[in-house]
């Protein structure tokens, strides 16, 4: 791999994407305040309404830099979360997609989309891609076409290329700006990208509903904004009556509940929830909000940007990058993955995340070596971006930089690990924890038809929390759960622990996670969650780094607190690296559901988002089955329902869930272990 011969200069922290993340003046760092000074003193700002092909006219930002001795390029934003501040005279603080571009040298665009905050019109979420557009017909693609137009045609000293970027809802619009995108659009880097809302990004994963971040998210977002305004007082304020998350989704009842509650508090519905609670499986309404079928005639270089901890768009950034690479042959079409929460490389150092700990500044590393060479690259001629690989992704376990072929990696060998009594996990044919045998039969120990399993009661009115926290950030989630310590679920009685014994030498596993259970259950439908864990060793110690602690003095790097301000150990450590639910209702078709038969036992496989993670030499492989997980996902009803989501509060019944593990039902996780 060749690197850039020159490196670009010390990352700044500060990022903008949304209102709720622009810097206040007195919270500012001196380089936050240096920067947001150079950017007064050498760009200009103007705010203009573009007329659309049907007559709804958008509002744009536009910062020009003061220097006209040299043509610049566009980097275009479209998002719902505001352009602001507005005012000619109110300016940004940074701007780009990270703190390195302003003083790179662009014009920087920034775009309310239709029906949000300044720009006329109708918003509709994740609006639907329409092909085959005749006359006036508008959707995402058509205002991005519309408005480069407009821009390359009337903002001066422009050099006829545009870059779009944006992160979550506005990866979603990056995402559309490269369907049939205007000749001018050169570069695009969806980011976390919103995608399918259905199988897997931040509404559902699997047709099973993230309840407490779409709960608090449309609280807000979904309120109809009734004419065009700079400001969200609009928005009424929602009062939980609790910081505890899991007492106050508890507490709310069934899903059926939850309109409700929010029209108590607001006096009118949310359009949108009420639509989301009548759609509770894959039909049209969600099949036309799925883009990944749509990501066709791109011509635009595409960089593609996602976190192994994202909890809201992991499975958009996957997905993106697949479905651009197969519709798209010859398209230069790249994907990079860092060990980051939701939108954390562009706002975070990337060394930390919780009580897990990377060894470098990967957020830093991204924006430096990938994030500007690739817009530079595209719209400037400028640099080399030899060492952006087609994947690129940092190994979560041997904290590294590394490079794949593809995605999911071909280099890579689907590998079972059986589940076992006594909570043994094992691979194929003995193998004790060493590098495993590619066997296809279960190790022996169980007759061919004597039903061994594990089983647990599963009570949706105690359901397993996702995270130890209570306070706070659980209204939603807190952006580390992903890395949590899962000690305080393994001793609960209704999770199901599984482990290896300690590895003899390094396993890296690079690909998707895809289980393949043998389930009942006393009730007719229940959800089953599976957690891949790395269990650190009991004596493991965080390592030496240049970090100082408050004193001044040079130790060891000091691990997070807990509530009580606790020094929290890494000794034992079971890190969460990937957790997914699958309702059993949906085992066979996400259109067509159909319910368990009590006591019997029936098949799940499912396909959980990808990780890159080196096990190392000492640790254990640990697999964790549960069948809540609250209130991250919303409760099943643990019976069987045309539609789970209207579920009231008698519906909830306690069930008794087994998961089977001999030679007729040989329960096991696949995991793509790299090949050496």
């Amino acid at each position: 791999m060749k690197r850039l011969s020159k490196l670009l200069p010390a990352a700044l922290f500060v990022f903008i994407c949304t209102p709720l993340l622009l810097a206040q003046p007195g919270e500012m760092t001196q380089a936050q305040r240096e920067l947001a000074d150079y950017i007064r003193k050498n760009y200009t700002k103007s705010e203009v309404l573009i007329p659309m092909r049907d007559g709804v006219k958008l509002f744009v930002c536009i910062y020009e830099p003061k220097d006209k001795k040299q043509k610049y390029p566009i980097m275009f934003d479209r998002t719902p979360y505001s352009v602001g501040p507005y005012g000619a005279n109110s300016y940004k603080t940074s701007l780009g997609p990270d703190e390195l571009f302003a003083r790179e040298g662009y014009i920087f665009v920034y775009q309310d989309v239709r029906g949000r905050y300044m720009s006329e019109g109708v918003y509709e979420d994740v609006r639907p891609y329409i092909p085959n557009k005749k006359g006036n017909q508008i959707d995402e693609t058509t205002d991005t076409y519309d408005t480069v137009d407009w821009l390359i045609k009337n903002v001066p000293n422009n050099n006829g290329r545009v870059g779009v970027w944006g992160i979550s809802y506005p990866g979603f619009y990056t995402s559309m700006a490269g369907i049939d995108g205007h000749p001018a659009v050169k570069a695009i880097s969806p980011q976390a990208p919103v995608s399918d809302w259905f199988h897997g990004d931040d509404m559902h994963h699997n047709g099973a509903l993230f309840l407490a971040q779409n709960f608090s998210f449309f609280r807000g977002f979904g309120q109809p904004r009734p004419v065009p305004t700079s400001n969200d007082d609009y928005v009424k304020p929602f009062n939980y009556g609790t910081q505890d998350g899991y007492k106050f989704y508890l507490e709310m009842g069934g899903l059926k509940n939850a309109g409700d509650i929010y029209e108590k508090q607001f006096g009118f519905r949310l359009k949108f929830w009420d639509q989301m609670m009548q759609h509770p499986n894959y039909d049209q309404f969600w099949k036309e909000r799925n883009i990944f079928p749509n990501l066709k005639n791109i011509h635009a270089a595409v960089m593609t940007v996602g976190g192994w901890y994202d909890n809201e768009d992991l499975f958009g950034a996957l997905g993106t990058y697949q479905s651009i690479e197969k519709q798209n042959p010859g398209t230069f079409n790249v994907l990079v993955m860092g060990p980051w929460f939701h939108g954390g490389w562009a706002r975070s150092d990337g060394d930390w995340l919780g009580t897990a700990y990377f060894g470098t500044k990967t957020g830093v590393y991204y924006r430096e070596h990938f994030e500007l060479p690739f817009f530079n690259y595209f719209l400037k001629d400028k640099g080399d971006i030899s060492q952006i690989k087609e994947v690129n992704v940092f190994d979560t376990g041997a904290d590294e930089w590394s490079d794949l072929p593809n995605w999911s990696p071909t280099v890579s060998t689907e590998t079972p690990v059986y589940l076992m009594s006594n909570g043994q996990l094992s691979f194929g044919n003995g193998a004790n924890g060493a590098r495993p045998s590619t066997g296809k039969l279960p190790p022996a120990g169980a007759g061919p038809r004597q039903p061994w399993y594990d089983e647990y009661v599963s009570d949706p009115w105690n359901p397993v929390p996702y995270t130890e926290k209570r306070n706070g950030d659980t209204i939603r989630y807190p952006r580390d759960f992903m890395t949590e310590d899962q000690r305080f679920a393994a001793t609960r009685p209704d999770v199901l622990v599984y482990q290896t014994a300690a590895l003899t030498e390094d396993l890296t596993v690079a690909g998707s996670i895809k289980p393949e259970l043998f389930v009942s259950s006393s009730g007719t439908d229940s959800d089953f969650i599976v957690k891949l864990i790395d269990v650190f060793p009991d004596d493991y110690q965080y390592p030496e780094t240049g970090n100082k602690l408050p004193n001044g003095q040079p130790e060891r790097v000091r691990p997070p607190q807990d509530s009580t301000g606790s020094i929290l150990t890494p000794g034992g450590y079971e890190m969460l690296l990937r957790g997914e639910p699958f309702p059993a209702r949906f085992r066979n078709s996400f259109e067509k559901p159909e319910p368990l038969r009590p006591n019997i036992p029936a098949k799940i496989s499912y396909v959980m988002p990808g990780i890159v993670h080196t096990f190392k030499k000492g640790h254990r492989i640990m697999v964790q089955i549960q069948s809540t997980w609250f209130p991250l996902v919303a409760r099943s009803p643990q019976k069987f329902m045309p539609n789970y989501k209207l579920g009231i509060d008698t519906d909830f019944q306690k069930a008794t869930e087994r998961i089977y593990h001999s030679a007729q039902y040989p329960s096991r996780i696949v995991l793509p272990v790299l090949k050496r």
